[in-house]
């Protein structure tokens, strides 16, 4: 009995270092090595299990599919560096000056379109929050929904294509949905690409943008002494459709290239990743952002994010592979199996654990952690391996938003402010997670919504 404990002691482990804040990858592959040397002591663990390791390690290093993160985090870094929302904010809330709540508008509408151009989540909050959060408090916005609506719209980045979050969870999920044909004992040569993620996630990506927009619109409209209603000189809030169109193409040229050659099958994510770096590259030149010393700052912000996740995919690789050699993914496939409701109720607990564990882990540590566990378990169930990983997406978006340890409230917490106090911020992102959990209600209650637009291409 005590064996099967295992795999659940292992997790708790786990999630208990993290929180003392010791580093996510060597907190996976130290506990996973301690508790299989205790096993191997004990006799209840197979010590030739660990020998499989450095092919796992080489399966990493080959898998063409990863090249994409380095380039994405790169191109996504060069933007940031080189100032292209700068014009875009200041013509979009011109543009929609006249609106109730048009800069929250015109804040939603650029941070969408960095999230489709960037795919970082701190680099376009830390972006919008350095821009536009002075802009609304001097407008006279509430403290607390300038700072929501901030943090909210960078999370875009999480689901809205390319994403660093569904290049990983594509790898994760291909992993998964072979491991779910042989434990069902049958082979079917689909497999999951990231092209089919991201393109499944544009409507929900949309329709969540649809939803901020609506809800700021709103709230000004009902609740001015949120969102006043600000008299600009008329002077001022003309802007020309000419000047708005060229300030947008820049953006709309290097998401076309990206998305549209991915679309169209003209290229695979991780080519249109190289071409989306080289096409930010182009654009700091053509904006005189771009010199030996940028491109330094780039490469090593890139290679510091890149090392992260890799070394966390290791160590996560490592957890895995001790925790199978436990019997944890038997142990996990007979608790779901166990369940009243079956599909349905499991989906619903896997979802609420990833919620839960939103609210203290990583959204990467998450998906390297969590998802290889249950993915092949509810794969074999019969669940949609596409909706499941835009599901996930979704769920995992909640992450940076809820408090203590959410990532885009830290990041707006170093830009924002000393008079706004935290509280304020948290206070502020409240409406934006309710948000998120509605649209994934919404793709629950009608998996078309993920799955229509993947089986039209």
């Amino acid at each position: 009995m005590l064996i099967e404990l295992i795999p659940l002691l292992m997790f708790v482990a786990i999630c208990v270092f993290l929180m003392f804040g010791y580093p996510v990858a060597f907190t996976l592959a130290g506990v996973a090595l301690a508790f299989a040397g205790l096993g191997i002591a004990g006799g209840v663990f197979d010590a030739n299990l660990l020998k499989s390791f450095p092919a796992r390690l080489y399966g990493i290093m080959n898998n063409y599919t990863l090249v994409a993160v380095p380039l994405f985090v790169f191109m996504g870094t060069v933007l940031e560096k080189s100032r292209l929302a700068e014009d875009l904010l200041e013509n979009m809330s011109k543009a929609c000056g006249r609106l109730p709540g048009g800069l929250g508008i015109s804040v939603v509408l650029v941070g969408t379109m960095l999230a489709a151009s960037t795919g970082i989540v701190g680099a376009t909050v830390v972006t919008m929050g350095l821009m536009s959060l002075p802009l609304m408090l001097k407008r006279g916005y509430a403290p607390s929904f300038a700072c929501g609506t901030i943090c909210a719209t960078g999370t875009l980045g999480q689901i809205i294509p390319p994403s660093i979050a569904l290049v990983l969870l594509g790898d994760v999920l291909s992993s998964a949905y072979q491991q779910a044909q042989l434990t069902l004992g049958v082979f079917n040569p689909k497999t999951i690409s990231v092209g089919d993620l991201f393109v499944a996630a544009l409507i929900p990506g949309l329709a969540l943008v649809a939803l901020y927009i609506a809800y700021v619109f709103f709230t000004a409209w009902l609740r001015p002494s949120i969102i006043p209603r600000v008299v600009i000189d008329e002077q001022e809030e003309q802007v020309s459709l000419l000047r708005v169109l060229l300030s947008l193409l820049p953006v709309l040229l290097l998401i076309g290239l990206v998305l549209g050659s991915i679309l169209v099958g003209a290229a695979t994510p991780t080519e249109a990743a190289g071409v989306g770096a080289l096409g930010a590259c182009l654009l700091a030149m053509a904006k005189k952002q771009f010199c030996l010393q940028r491109l330094r700052e780039v490469s090593r912000s890139t290679l510091q994010i890149s090392a992260m996740i890799f070394m966390i995919l290791i160590g996560a690789s490592l957890f895995s592979l001790v925790f199978r050699g436990f019997g944890g993914e038997e142990l996990v496939h007979e608790f779901f199996s166990q369940l009243p409701g079956g599909v349905f109720t499991a989906v619903f607990l896997v979802m609420l654990v990833m919620f839960v564990l939103g609210f203290i882990l990583d959204f990467i540590e998450i998906i390297f952690v969590v998802v290889p566990i249950v993915a092949p378990v509810l794969l074999a169930m019969g669940v949609d391996p596409i909706w499941l990983g835009i599901m996930i997406a979704v769920n995992l978006q909640t992450s940076f938003l809820t408090p203590p340890f959410g990532f885009a409230l830290f990041y707006l917490r170093g830009v924002a402010p000393a008079t706004i106090p935290t509280s304020q911020i948290y206070r502020g992102v409240i409406p934006f997670i309710a948000l998120q959990l509605l649209l994934l209600c919404v793709m629950a209650l009608w998996p078309g919504l993920v799955t229509w637009l993947p089986q039209q291409l």
